[in-house]
């Protein structure tokens, strides 16, 4: 029996309520066979779409007169519970349907940071819907957001993503997975907060998701981090003629690949910086990333790119 953290894309939940909610019983199916086979399971996921639309509703209300402005850290908790109770219900009822006797837990978790960390200056985390270049520029002027071009896809908010220096509701959850709940935790990345001098404050930012699981993989001594994303196995010279899938990597191989380029700054190389950091952190862990889809095949070693040390 291992203890494994899973990290979910946010863009993989959908656009919508009822899209999420669909996709989510789709990966309830899948995680649940982690839990069937014994092993001690915690659940982490994105929320760059779903803290932006809330993000952006909550503003489009209060300058209409309708509720007050909603900071942007209430927005990223107000994610978490969401999310999380779509989760909760999905991973519940699929529990339900094999006869396993074990609750579900959504902790909303906040995240240290230190108010120092360069990201402030420079934000770069895609979050919410995506613009046109011109109605992004309008946005720009009208309300001072920040927008970036992401992935040819459109024109994206970006915030900062500080790095997750600790997780304040580690004893929580910690004590949820001892008494053997499934516990979905850090979604977003968790809350970002600051110390002060009179205790802990939220900030407007969005934490990466992947590095805030590798933090809380470390911490809770898991034995397997695994980073659910839209592609089955990690690639060198990706979308060229000689892209090549890589399946087993040691620390030394990815730090190589890494100082080649190889690994895109604003996708798949946080996946493998946090990858790195947790197979690291101590003897025996591993690391794997691939898709939701092919998870089983996965854990079978016919696809996916594990990392070990």
């Amino acid at each position: 029996m291992a203890k494994i953290v899973v990290a979910l894309g946010g863009n993989a939940l959908g656009k919508s309520p009822e899209e999420q909610l669909s996709l989510v019983k789709h990966t309830a199916t899948s995680l649940i066979g982690l839990v069937a086979a014994g092993h001690k399971v915690v659940i982490s996921h994105g929320n760059g779409p779903q803290v932006g639309a809330i993000n952006l509703g909550m503003n489009f209300a209060a300058e209409h007169d309708q509720t007050a402005a909603f900071p942007f850290p209430e927005c990223g908790a107000m994610s978490q519970g969401y999310i999380g109770y779509h989760l909760q219900q999905s991973l519940h009822n699929e529990l339900q349907k094999r006869g396993i006797n074990k609750d579900v837990a959504s902790v909303v978790t906040q995240v240290e940071v230190d108010t120092a960390d360069p990201a402030f200056q420079h934000p770069t985390k895609p979050v919410g819907a995506f613009y046109s270049e011109a109605d992004a520029h309008r946005i720009e002027a009208e309300k001072g957001y920040t927008f970036a071009e992401d992935a040819g896809r459109g024109w994206r908010q970006v915030v900062p993503s500080p790095l997750p220096q600790a997780i304040v509701e580690l004893k929580s959850i910690s004590d949820l997975i001892e008494n053997d709940n499934l516990v979905i935790a850090g979604g977003g990345g968790g809350v970002p907060v600051v110390t002060t001098d009179t205790g802990l404050k939220g900030v407007p930012a969005v934490i990466d998701k992947d590095r805030s699981s590798s933090l809380l993989a470390a911490n809770i001594a898991a034995d397997q981090l695994i980073i659910l994303t839209a592609v089955d196995d990690v690639y060198v010279n990706y979308g060229k003629p000689d892209q090549q899938s890589l399946r087993t990597l040691s620390s030394q191989d990815v730090q190589r690949y890494i100082d080649e380029g190889q690994f895109a700054p604003g996708s798949m190389l946080p996946k493998i910086e946090a990858c790195l950091g947790f197979v690291a952190s101590g003897a025996g862990r591993t690391a794997l990333i691939t898709s939701l889809d092919h998870l089983d095949d996965a854990l079978a070693g016919k696809v996916g790119t594990l990392i070990t040390d």
